[in-house]
């Protein structure tokens, strides 16, 4: 993947009202995983790039909140719909050392009608660099949406989009592990790049090992895959070639974000010309970063240093 002159990126999802906090004291942020995924490649593309997080909106004064925090940042919307009377969903973290867990309210959020209307949809992912969805993207649309976002991708690739996908397995999310491997398997079939997270892929498809993964994701077709291992190597594939990554031994002061800050870089240095080995090592000092810092989205200033690094 080399470096292009207009690099246009769209990544689809549900960005969320996150709280942080304990006891009476709770600060408000916005974050998701695909939203911390564009977040990321927002801070470290160019500034003529165009990042767009399409999703759905809510009209209610935290929506257009969020609406104008991405947008101070750089972030746009492209045709996302609007819809009256809806709200975003909310997630609050607590943490048990650098550990977190999370407790949310998001069964009516507006993102799960991102793909309410298929004409917009399609609208906001054409012409594109890159076309970034993940698993929960997934799990929050019922199944006729779903299928609308299928086919936008489609259409997207044939376009000459690059796909790329994480599955972020989260159980309850889904009605089935057996829902949720269709679902993914079928997105797979559409990806470019695979971005997964061994733990997931151990949970859902019983693979034994990151490389026994990657041969089974290699299977529908995907011509780039990293599966991150937390503070282990990562895997890369990519053109009969494998290598493990070493990751940064840092000590964590929140891991939250990390694998989507990993996701956000990897796919920056790519179109910025980074073979996927070299990507993947920027990347682990992006995650090493971030999970030095609290919340989901770090500064752009300490993703832009690590980046660099």
């Amino acid at each position: 993947m080399g470096q292009q002159m207009s690099v246009s990126v769209a990544s689809v999802g549900e960005c969320m009202l996150e709280l942080s906090g304990r006891g009476r004291n709770w600060d408000m942020g916005f974050a998701g995983d695909t939203f911390n995924t564009l977040w990321a490649i927002r801070a470290l593309l160019p500034r003529d790039s165009v990042t767009d997080y399409v999703s759905a909106f809510g009209d209610d004064p935290f929506s257009h909140e969020q609406r104008a925090f991405m947008e101070g940042y750089g972030i746009g919307t492209a045709q996302s719909p609007v819809i009256a009377g809806a709200r975003p969903g909310l997630y609050a973290i607590t943490l048990q050392g650098a550990e977190r867990s999370f407790t949310y309210w998001r069964s009516d959020a507006a993102a799960r009608l991102l793909a309410s209307d298929p004409e917009k949809l399609g609208r906001s992912l054409a012409d594109r660099s890159l076309v970034y969805f993940s698993g929960i993207t997934l799990a929050i649309l019922e199944p006729p949406a779903r299928r609308v976002l299928f086919e936008a991708l489609r259409q997207a690739r044939s376009g000459g989009a690059l796909i790329a996908f994480d599955p972020n397995y989260r159980p309850r999310l889904w009605a089935s592990a057996e829902t949720a491997r269709a679902a993914i398997k079928e997105a797979l079939d559409l990806a470019d790049i695979a971005l997964p997270t061994y733990s997931d892929e151990q949970m859902l498809f019983g693979d034994v090992s990151p490389n026994e993964a990657a041969k089974r994701l290699a299977g529908h077709g995907v011509e780039e895959i990293v599966v991150k291992n937390g503070s282990e190597p990562a895997w890369a594939a990519w053109k009969l070639e494998t290598n493990a990554i070493p990751a940064i031994n840092v000590t964590p002061v929140d891991t939250t974000g990390a694998g989507d800050s990993f996701n956000g870089a990897y796919l920056a240095a790519r179109l910025l010309g980074a073979t996927p080995f070299e990507a993947a090592a920027k990347a682990h000092r992006v995650a090493a970063a971030v999970v030095q810092v609290k919340g989901a989205l770090a500064p752009f200033d300490v993703l832009q240093a690590a980046f660099a690094g």
